[in-house]
């Protein structure tokens, strides 16, 4: 594989404006698809083979034209002090709200709340649902300008109103700190290469993969039905790779050229050996993230694809356009231990041979490993501790910030109707194989009035047919709440008996209830999933490393980062530490795909570090060097680029904790938090002191397995036979 990519990089040296013009129309397709789609909207959840699933399809086919899983919408108002909703004038402002809702082509349902008696028991508060044909991603903008419109007329009428539900769900902002963690990184850039170009290139690369990535979503976003939230995080996650991909390849380059040699040559070798390095971490990446399919749920496929495929642009881009834009830079990028002129180039040099910082932390590593091993796991086993009272939960109105109407209008359903007006169930009868269907209808509704934590329960709502019918389950508690979930959990368990008595069967289903049944077909996933991207990795890194024990010890290394990561995020999210820094206002349950996801984009991100920096120490050890020495070798070359490529990778991570969407917020908190454990402790201080103590026995591999692997050369071996093919190739010069 290194000579494949050694001459895969001469060559975009050398046809740097075929490659260049390449990328630029790649870009340029992209985007004139994505300007020529419809924008994306909130993607249609299903979860198949879920109870609340097969309740939403039942309905679809008993009540025809009823929607089941059409956007909603609740208006509630609430009456100026001293008067009630039950007064003329404010009665009046409702009906006509009412009227206005109910004029809309997208329409199929406004409840009266005079008529449906929902209006509070002091009369203050007053509520009406409205029900859409098409789901919230299909909602055109129309009908949400006039559901505005309506309340804004009801507020001219003296009244408050806010509207829930998602029918108004918008597209989530970032906020300016993404910009700053694009800052921070430029920073890093600049510091690490001493140079503006040099750091420019992996910035300049990244952001045209992200723009190619973003734009093909947003053209393939009504096709393929990806929400919103599923460029935001192929933005999150192939930004960082991007950048730190380049990194490793620009890094590179400039130590070959610290070696004397020419310019195209050292372009050929950095992507013949660092190349390879973000070949498989690349790999590794991919294989987490298109591993999320094995959980079954649609919109985290999609998800997990999508960002898949911007990584595997980075991968490209960073094999080809950044020895091409090399090319381009000549001499402005300097060999390593060179800055330019303008940020300090052509000083004193440092004293020659002193050790640089990573060559110091290693030997004391080498030294002390018993120490450093004992103390990094302890720290991270702290840290971890919190991940014990891990609760599980999907957010809705009531995790929205308070600014917003939704969260307003969640708040005066609680004040007026109690919590668990805002996560009713819907409990749906199928008596078509009854003998009594009516008997069966009215023998559930008194079940579930006998059970605990139940405030309401409706009268049957039977189909034309007569053979299903709808029961509305108000539970006492918020929907987020493990007294709602027991709630969900005992009315299913009347259904073996419902069964036995009349033949009916019994379906929960609602929001509430798909929150419940996604949490579980989560967590009944994540084993399957851990043991399927671990494993694949484990046999990639096996061919990457030829060895048995470093794959196994990074693996072991990264559940150690991922439960401390989760109990960084129970403690801020959940327990509600440092929630004012993080600007979280509102704790509460861990969202459900919050595990499962660290564990598959942090598994693929933290096998970025092992891969660069262990491959160093592979190749110091194969060319001749001690175990112990070896290690020292690896953090001499590698350390620097990855305690860059960590920073920058947590800068742009921690610039979504500014989003406006809670999941978006935990996930850039979680992966920021996971990079930081994982970059600074395990890859920086457990992992060398583990090769330390293994000494010899950390490169072991059988005979008979060494023989059966293929060998892909990422040392880059092969590489030092090379003939010089180009006597012509430009020369360095100082």
């Amino acid at each position: 594989m290194a000579t494949y990519l050694y001459k895969l990089g001469r060559f975009a040296f050398r046809r740097r404006h075929f490659v260049a013009l390449l990328w630029i129309a790649l870009l340029t397709l992209a985007g004139v698809g994505a300007a020529s789609a419809p924008p994306a909207g909130n993607s249609s959840f299903s979860i198949p083979g879920t109870e609340a699933q097969r309740a939403f399809d039942l309905l679809e086919q008993r009540f025809p034209g009823m929607s089941a899983d059409g956007a909603t919408a609740r208006v509630v108002f609430k009456a100026p002090a001293g008067h009630k909703m039950t007064d003329a004038g404010e009665k009046a402002a409702v009906q006509k709200a009412v009227k206005e809702l109910s004029s809309g082509s997208e329409v199929a349902s406004v409840a009266d709340p005079y008529a449906g008696h929902t209006v509070s028991q002091d009369g203050t508060i007053a509520y009406t649902s409205v029900k859409y044909k098409v789901s919230g991603m299909e909602l055109e903008d129309a009908s949400r300008d006039a559901l505005k419109e309506a309340a804004g007329h009801a507020r001219e009428a003296g009244l408050t109103v806010e509207v829930g539900g998602d029918a108004l769900n918008a597209t989530p902002e970032t906020g300016s700190s993404e910009i700053i963690g694009i800052g921070i990184a430029a920073v890093v850039l600049v510091i690490t290469f001493g140079s503006l170009i040099a750091a420019g290139l992996p910035l300049l690369t990244a952001i045209i993969g992200v723009g190619i990535g973003v734009a093909t979503i947003a053209a393939l976003a009504n096709p393929l039905d990806l929400g919103s939230t599923t460029s935001t995080l192929a933005t999150m996650i192939g930004l960082a790779v991007g950048i730190d991909y380049a990194l490793f390849i620009v890094s590179r380059y400039r130590a070959e050229l610290a070696e004397g040699r020419e310019r195209e040559e050292a372009a050929g070798r950095a992507v013949g050996t660092a190349g390879s390095a973000v070949v498989f971490a690349g790999l590794t990446v991919v294989i987490a993230l298109v591993g999320l399919s094995v959980v079954n749920i649609p919109m985290l496929t999609k998800m997990g694809v999508a960002a898949a495929g911007t990584v595997a642009i980075a991968v490209l881009i960073a094999l080809t356009m950044i020895p091409a834009l090399l090319g381009y830079a000549g001499r402005t990028v300097k060999p390593a231990g060179e800055k330019s002129k303008l940020l300090g180039g052509g000083r004193e040099a440092k004293k020659p041979g002193r050790p640089n910082m990573g060559t110091r932390w290693a030997s004391f590593v080498v030294r002390r490993p018993v120490a450093v091993l004992l103390l990094g796991v302890i720290g991270l086993g702290a840290a971890a501790v919190p991940a014990a009272s891990l609760e599980l939960g999907l957010p809705d109105d009531g995790s929205q910030p308070v600014s917003t109407t939704q969260r307003r209008a969640y708040d005066l359903l609680s004040e007026g109707f109690g919590p668990g007006f805002n996560g009713p169930l819907m409990v749906v009868v199928d008596a078509k194989k009854s003998d009594d269907p009516k008997a069966a209808f009215t023998k559930v509704g008194d079940e579930i009035k006998g059970l605990k934590d139940v405030v309401t329960v409706t009268p049957p709502a039977p189909n034309k047919a007569g053979d299903t019918a709808i029961i509305t389950v108000v539970p006492k508690s918020k929907p987020s709440s493990a007294t709602t979930e027991d709630l969900v959990h005992a009315i299913r368990g009347k259904g073996g008996a419902i069964t036995s008595a009349t033949d009916a069967t019994l379906l929960v289903t609602g929001a509430t209830a798909m929150n419940i049944d996604v949490s579980q077909k989560l967590n009944d996933a994540l084993l399957p999933y851990l043991a399927l991207v671990v494993g694949l990795a484990f046999l990639l890194l096996i061919v990457v490393f030829r060895s048995i024990l470093v794959p196994l010890k990074a693996a072991l290394g990264f559940l150690l980062s991922v439960l401390a990561a989760l109990g960084a995020v129970v403690a801020v999210f959940q327990w509600g530490w440092l929630s004012g820094l993080m600007n979280v206002e509102q704790t509460g349950p861990v969202m459900s795909m919050m595990p499962i996801f660290m564990v598959g984009v942090v598994f693929g991100l933290a096998m970025d570090y092992e891969v660069f920096l262990v491959t160093r120490m592979r190749e110091a050890y194969v060319h001749g060097e001690n175990p112990g020495q070896a290690v020292v070798t690896g953090f001499r070359y590698g350390a620097r680029v990855v305690t860059a490529a960590a920073i920058i990778m947590i800068a742009v991570f921690s610039g979504f904790i500014g989003s406006s969407e809670s999941m978006i917020k935990m996930i850039g908190f979680g992966l920021a938090i996971a990079v930081f454990f994982d970059a600074f402790i395990v890859r920086m201080a457990i992992v060398p002191a583990v090769l330390a103590l293994l000494g010899r026995r950390a490169w072991w591999l059988p005979a008979w397995l060494d023989r059966a692997l293929p060998n892909v050369d990422v040392e880059g071996e092969g590489l030092r036979t090379e003939p010089d093919e180009d006597p012509k190739r430009e020369l360095v010069h100082a």
